[in-house]
């Protein structure tokens, strides 16, 4: 590290706290810094503090805001639960970074709290990480998922329900009830944001809003929403609400797992179908990345696909985690907030990362099997329900029943249990059953 730039209290934070080796998101460092130098602009207007002095902290605030003193910040993320030794930590460094002219408290800190000004940073690492990493990710995964919706639009297969043969569909239409689930997912991130946004600076210890200026909640907030075009901030619905509750991370963890889940679903239906090459389903083929064992030649295993579970996995235990520290505030404050930072984060991240590279390194490569649709598809005895209009479901049932028992083409079992043959050829036709009441 280069010449130390923190005090005393951050020394004891470091003393005090050796959990994780962990430190605080650096995104939520960064968004201290926004906020310490907003603040200085707008005491200095206010009068509250000298101008040079309020441009002085606010140029230091700025390189911390860009990275340039990231190692000065090496409190442990599991710390006091109100993120104030991060807090005073920044407030040292920009301190240090005017020669001490600016004191930590009385000038940097000049009209904060803690209790406003950390779970403000959180808020806007947050929403500005969904805003600008997660949702362009979720779009990209989208589309190449549209793309492939199209793609195999053509590609007729088995359907399947509880894992069983079901009535025939279409790869398109797979795709695309996927590409929708992603959609609704980013939907779903999108509205959580505008809670997000609703940050409670300016509320100091409480909510109250002591030692602080009227008007410097909002003026630092005008400034940080011009400068980080994130549209969404905003004061929050009342102050003692947004001292008192981190609902509004809870929410956005919640659309995040709601979002794993679905990204479950798709990454497991797209191993199944690609599992294989020959006693498995065999519907695509995979993009094959790499030696799928160290023992057994030429396998290739569904990479991506495990990948995007096991992140998954880590999403939906990283809401627990804020679940469980959203409802462990007590009256006027949540004391959990570190531990939100970090699970909250960490999930924006792996899943922005998981999103592009299931995109760029699976979906975007796939190709159908067609000699595998085409074989699910033919092999499907419940095709038969379409006929249950002209002959009704038992005596389709009976029929399916002895086609599955002696194993003998269903068309020819129909004959036998006196389908017309005209009836039978003009009703199952797989293109059509699979576009259900659209064709």
């Amino acid at each position: 590290m280069s010449k130390i730039l923190y005090g005393g209290e951050t020394a004891k934070a470091v003393a005090n706290f050796p959990i994780s080796g962990e430190p605080v998101p650096i995104e939520v460092i960064h968004w201290l810094g926004r906020v310490k130098g907003a603040g200085a602009l707008v005491n200095a207007e206010l009068g509250n503090i000298g101008k040079g002095l309020g441009r002085q902290i606010a140029k230091a605030a700025q390189e911390i805001a860009d990275g340039g003193h990231d190692e000065q910040f090496p409190i442990d993320v599991f710390q006091t639960g109100s993120g104030t030794s991060t807090n005073m930590n920044v407030n040292e460094v920009i301190s240090a970074l005017t020669g001490g002219k600016a004191h930590p408290n009385d000038h940097v800190n000049r009209g904060q709290s803690s209790n406003d000004v950390f779970p403000s940073a959180v808020h806007l690492a947050a929403l500005d990480q969904a805003q600008n990493t997660l949702l362009p990710a979720l779009s990209q995964l989208e589309k190449a998922l549209d793309r492939k919706a199209r793609a195999f639009k053509n590609e007729v297969k088995s359907g399947r329900t509880h894992l069983m043969d079901a009535v025939p569909v279409t790869l398109g239409q797979e795709f695309g009830g996927y590409a929708a689930q992603v959609r609704l997912g980013r939907e779903r991130v999108a509205a959580a944001l505008v809670h997000v946004g609703q940050i409670p600076l300016g509320g100091t210890a409480t909510g109250t809003g002591l030692n602080t200026h009227p008007q410097f909640a909002s003026k630092v907030r005008a400034i940080l929403k011009k400068d980080s075009r994130l549209k969404q901030i905003a004061p929050p619905a009342d102050p003692m609400e947004g001292n008192a509750s981190r609902d509004a991370l809870v929410e956005l963890s919640g659309a995040l797992k709601v979002l794993a889940v679905s990204l479950t679903k798709i990454a497991q239906d797209i191993a199944l179908m690609g599992s294989g090459p020959r006693a498995g389903i065999g519907e695509i083929f995979l993009p094959e990345l790499q030696k799928g064992s160290s023992i057994m030649p030429g396998k290739v295993n569904p990479v991506m696909p495990e990948v995007m579970l096991q992140v998954c996995a880590q999403v939906i235990g990283n809401d627990t985690a804020i679940t469980i520290g959203g409802m462990q505030g007590q009256f006027e404050l949540n004391v959990r907030i570190p531990l939100i930072a970090r699970n909250l984060l960490q999930s924006i991240k792996l899943l922005s990362s998981a999103s592009v590279a299931f995109s760029e390194k699976c979906v975007d490569d796939i190709t159908a099997n067609k000699a595998g649709t085409a074989a699910s598809a033919g092999a499907t005895l419940a095709t038969a329900t379409a006929l249950n209009g002209a002959i009704g479901y038992d005596k389709a049932a009976v029929i399916v029943k002895k086609a599955a028992e002696s194993g003998r083409p269903l068309r020819d079992v129909a004959l036998e249990e006196g389908v017309d043959a005209k009836l039978y050829d003009a009703t199952i036709d797989l293109r059509r059953i699979a576009a259900g009441n659209q064709s």
